[in-house]
């Protein structure tokens, strides 16, 4: 037995994935701790050639994002079902959107909600502009940094997974997104080589936001005179002790810790934009923010591919703040994606559309609308007391609360909710970082968590002390321009994904394979007169479909095709499976189960419908190993049921003569 099979008993790495990760990482790790003069200097240099030279294709990425999701959701493509046809979402619509927005950009809101309105109002584009025209300029190009393109570029991702991962049922990673153009090859080096890309990408972006809650909280503790200074020691106590918080809670599980911590700080969060809302100029912010969605709509689209490549005195704040949070969002991506993909089966492609594009996007802008507009209001106010801040971005937040009533107590709560964001994206990260170098698990040993926890307060450590926010922004861009690449072709993939799936599902059976003949008719309504029950549907199973798929297993026998019968389920509820062995390919498989079912009220009151007299029906139903939802064959004798069966080989076989259907038929353990 070698090493690594005997480290598998404590471990579910792949070490195709996990190994060449955890290199790139400890080698940015070394490079911060041995050198940081020399690694702030390539870090910068490696900046300023991806800012200059691949800005255009950042935006032109984002808009395309966009374009392409919106053209999913208004088309038929729509309607599929991240799952099965019968899948139900796992969580309620309220959990599932806390969840989005905590794990999505909750510590960003806090950073940014006054900082970047009250940056571009004190150090406007264009010189000239009255202060209206400043306030709404500035207003305009932070709702295009919060607004509908961030949450297309996580939606591109989680989408994909979320559709590769619960409609074909293979395990939720990177890779398995690109089988419609690597087919096989995902599980060589290609296919592992995305994860890698996708992991060291979750790291750094989910470490470049643990970086900004550990400054702002730092400047919050400052204002509420916990300590006196922000001391390197003070942003190191606070990334290990929310870290370790992030560890228990990732421990205890999505359904408990991550999903009751998202709800609690949704709730906290919006109790402080409302308290905001209503001390300072509501009427005003209100009107404000329906002029603010309105400017937004309007230039949407000149605003989506804006360049400044005709105004190059802007090129530096172009790069600064569109490219950066571009890349910021791509980086972020991996982590997102993967964790909204976790919570999302079960919904159609439109409804995790606008779910994701439009729910956060407006809660997004809200949220920027009050702080920002507030902000700008106290900043005329008190004759320019936050324009005079431009330079501590990290202090903003209290500065602007501090001229609001209750100032000790809000600044207090907002302590409370940036820990909540830092420690929901923590523990989120840790679950999906965990997920990806596990090729797709879902259960992994304590021990990982604690280590993956530990890396990243480790990375966000070194790069703060290296170059603080600088390093960071910095580390974002590096990563972000392959991933760009990686998520553009990501689109091709799904989109061909979805074109097959329309074909798939969308294949009638063949017009000769017919099995209701007329004959026996008699026999077949005296079975629809009774409601069935329990006794009937286990009869059914064990009396005519197991001897059904025994006979044409024994018959296909003669023409050399391996067909196995098998019973299985608990003995109340029993299934049977009649399954064809394939070798290159997923088995084709027939069953029945038993099938419980809700009684209408009005169907058992009704003297014209069959003896119904209980609430509850159970019926024997078919299934299919490719997730389609199967159908009542309790009416079927045994000849029709094996007629039945062979229709749907017969339909099996045709698909797998169309190359395009590889996909569905594809083994996930080959």
């Amino acid at each position: 037995m070698s090493t690594w099979e005997k480290l598998k008993k404590y471990t579910s790495f792949d070490p195709g994935i996990t190994l060449p990760s955890i290199i790139i990482i400890f080698t940015v790790v070394f490079g911060c701790a041995a050198f940081p003069e020399i690694t702030e200097t390539y870090l910068t240099q490696a900046r300023h050639w991806i800012t200059s030279s691949t800005g255009w294709l950042f935006i032109l990425g984002a808009s395309f994002f966009v374009i392409f999701l919106l053209i999913l959701c208004v088309s038929n493509l729509g309607n599929i079902r991240l799952g099965n046809d019968d899948d139900e979402p796992e969580h309620s619509f309220f959990s599932w959107l806390a969840m989005l927005f905590a794990a999505g950009m909750g510590i960003g809101l806090m950073f940014f909600g006054v900082a970047e309105p009250i940056s571009h109002f004190a150090q406007p584009l264009h010189a000239g502009l009255s202060v209206n025209d400043q306030a709404k300029t500035a207003m305009l190009n932070t709702f295009f940094h919060w607004g509908i393109h961030a949450w297309a570029i996580y939606g591109v991702l989680g989408l994909a997974l979320a559709y590769f991962g619960f409609r074909y049922h293979v395990p939720l990673t990177a890779r398995r997104a690109f089988f419609p153009i690597l087919k096989d090859k995902v599980n060589g080096p290609i296919g592992r080589f995305i994860d890698v890309v996708a992991l060291s990408c979750t790291i750094f972006g989910i470490t470049t936001t643990l970086g900004y809650g550990a400054l702002q909280l730092a400047a919050g503790f400052k204002e509420i005179h916990l300590i006196d200074s922000v001391q390197p020691s003070t942003l190191v106590l606070i990334i290990l002790v929310c870290t370790s918080c992030s560890i228990l809670s990732a421990i205890s599980g999505v359904s408990k810790g991550v999903r009751y911590l998202s709800e609690i700080n949704l709730l906290l969060a919006f109790g402080l934009m409302l308290f905001v809302l209503l001390a300072g100029p509501t009427v005003f912010t209100l009107n404000a923010f329906t002029e603010n969605l309105g400017a937004y709509i309007a230039n949407l689209v000149p605003l989506s591919f804006r360049t400044f490549a005709y105004d190059p005195q802007n090129e530096g704040w172009f790069t600064s703040w569109t490219v950066m949070y571009w890349a910021w969002w791509i980086t972020w991506s991996p982590f997102v994606g993967m964790f909204i993909a976790k919570i999302s089966k079960g919904r159609t492609i439109r409804e995790f559309i606008l779910g994701v594009l439009l729910v956060p996007t407006v809660f997004n802008l809200l949220w920027m609308t009050v702080f920002g507009n507030t902000a700008i209001w106290v900043d005329l106010t008190h004759k320019g007391i936050l324009s005079g801040l431009t330079g501590q971005t990290e202090s903003m937040l209290f500065a602007f609360l501090h001229q609001l009533p209750f100032s000790q107590i809000t600044s207090f709560l907002s302590i409370v909710v940036i820990t909540l964001f830092f420690v929901t994206s923590a523990d989120s990260g840790i679950f999906v970082v965990n997920g990806i170098a596990s090729s797709g698990g879902t259960q992994f040993p304590r021990w990982q968590s604690i280590l993956w926890g530990a890396v990243l307060a480790a990375l966000a450590i070194l790069l703060l002390y290296t170059g603080g926010l600088d390093a960071l922004q910095a580390m974002n861009m590096v990563m972000a321009l392959p991933f760009l690449l990686i998520l553009l072709l990501l689109c091709f993939c799904l989109f061909k994904g979805l074109l097959v799936d329309e074909d798939y599902f969308g294949r009638g059976l063949s017009a000769c394979t017919s099995y209701w003949t007329g004959s026996a008719w008699q026999d077949r309504l005296h079975s629809m007169a009774i409601s069935p029950d329990l006794n009937h549907a286990r009869d059914f199973i064990r009396n005519t479909a197991v001897p059904a798929f025994k006979e044409l297993a024994q018959e296909m026998e003669n023409y050399g095709v391996k067909a196995t019968v098998k019973m299985n389920g608990p003995y109340n509820m029993p299934r049977a499976e009649f399954t064809i062995v394939q070798s290159t390919m997923r088995n084709f498989t027939y069953g029945v189960m038993c099938q419980e079912t809700d009684v209408s009220e009005f169907a058992t009151e009704n003297p014209a419908m069959p003896q119904i007299n209980r609430e509850v029906m159970y019926v024997p139903v078919s299934y299919f190993a490719d997730g389609r939802i199967g159908y009542p064959v309790r009416y079927m004798k045994k000849e029709e049921l094996i007629v039945d069966v062979l229709r749907q080989y017969d339909r099996f076989t045709k698909l797998a003569t169309d190359k395009r259907h590889r996909l569905f038929l594809f083994d996930p353990e080959d």
